[in-house]
């Protein structure tokens, strides 16, 4: 657990980074355009071909940094960045960029129709 005594906010920053690095690499970012193709706008769909490749990818990203290469250590790794986030808005807006990718946008209507 040697990670966690040198998890601030710069390293936080430092991985987010590496995480949209690696994301845009060729070949990630081909299979990610196969993905999100496959998906539609079908949020399930998402859920099912993108999610998972983005949670990979990532995972391998922290277990570089020191954080354990599996599913508990994405999830330690993914609470301390939302702590951080709150207080920075860097953090903040990296994590929003990595969300981005496997969240599509939603379409709010803003009309004031509404039906009663």
């Amino acid at each position: 657990m040697a990670y966690l005594n040198n998890f601030n906010n710069e390293a936080a920053r430092e991985i987010l980074i590496d995480i949209i690095r690696t994301v845009n690499q060729p070949e990630n970012s081909k299979k990610l355009s196969e993905a999100k193709q496959s998906a539609g706008k079908e949020m399930i769909a998402m859920m099912q071909f993108v999610f998972p490749l983005v949670m990979q990818i990532q995972t391998d990203v922290i277990k570089a940094h020191g954080f354990p290469g599996n599913r508990e250590g994405l999830v330690q790794f993914c609470q301390m960045v939302r702590e951080m986030e709150i207080n920075d808005q860097e953090i903040s807006r990296l994590r929003s960029q990595i969300r981005a990718i496997y969240l599509p946008p939603i379409a709010i209507n803003t009309t004031s129709d509404v039906l009663i």
